[in-house]
């Protein structure tokens, strides 16, 4: 098994390798303005660049631990995280009630659904200048963006998975005399969750675009901010660095939330093994 899983992650590896030959093999021959398209190389070394400490180790400032973890770098990713885990939790904290709600009950379903998928087309992008306007520039506005983005997929998840339970469970509770409340808690919302558990990694990776979009209009810090700043002096190495962590920080999210579906879903694959 061991074996299988390191061989399973040096393919994955295959091509962002051969990708990298080539274009540090291009860039090396001159094939490429390095202004538009710097090497490599230059990426690896301006990532490094950004993730050191702006300024040398004075022990007045603080412990040597704290001096470490005062770079750029790290000082953004921390704050476009923070954004994300809050954004996501007041996003989905409202979705996921709606939705029981919505799935488990036809009433609210009519009462809601339509201003649903009227709202739910819009992108989160297209509510900056009214989050500008309502609350200004900083976290607020970034986190309302957030909030969005992450809501609209745990809503819709939630509602699909309690609308699709089978109903042969449903009919089976009823005949063995289970109450409303006992077929919605021990039937319904435990069929449901593979469904939001789905919801919910697709709304953290929704609320990670959004946040780096958010940031580069609304926030003075974070890894969006930092791409445009970098834009403006035509920083080329460090956009691509700030892309690139963008990308490896998104792909530990996602690696994080699959394991965690995994552990919470152990006992539903169970069953239907």
């Amino acid at each position: 098994m061991a074996k299988r899983k390191i061989g399973g992650a040096l393919q994955g590896l295959l091509v962002p390798v051969v990708v990298i030959a080539i274009w540090q093999g291009a860039s090396s021959l001159g094939w490429i303005n390095p202004l538009v398209l710097p090497s490599p190389w230059a990426v690896v070394h301006k990532w490094f660049e950004y993730l050191s400490p702006t300024k040398a180790y004075d022990p007045a400032d603080g412990s040597r631990l704290a001096w470490l973890f005062s770079g750029e770098l790290i000082i953004d990713a921390i704050g476009s995280l923070y954004r994300v885990v809050v954004g996501f939790l007041i996003g989905a904290g409202l979705a996921l009630p709606l939705g029981l709600l919505m799935g488990s009950s036809q009433r609210v379903y009519g009462l809601m659904n339509l201003t649903v998928q009227v709202i739910r087309p819009i992108p989160p992008i297209a509510y900056i200048p009214l989050a500008i306007l309502w609350f200004g520039l900083g976290n607020p506005p970034a986190l309302f963006l957030i909030s969005l983005g992450a809501f609209f997929p745990v809503l819709m998840n939630t509602i699909a998975g309690v609308r699709q339970v089978d109903s042969i469970y449903l009919r089976a509770a009823r005949n063995l005399g289970a109450s409303q409340r006992t077929l919605f808690v021990r039937v319904m919302l435990p069929a449901a969750v593979p469904y939001i558990l789905s919801g919910v990694r697709i709304g953290i990776g929704t609320a990670f675009i959004v946040v780096i979009v958010a940031e580069m209009i609304a926030v003075s810090n974070g890894l969006g901010f930092r791409i445009m700043e970098a834009r403006e002096y035509f920083w080329s190495d460090k956009i691509i660095a700030g892309m690139i962590t963008i990308g490896l920080l998104g792909l530990a999210i996602d690696i994080g939330m699959s394991r965690l579906n995994n552990y919470m879903l152990r006992w539903h694959r169970g069953l239907e093994s």
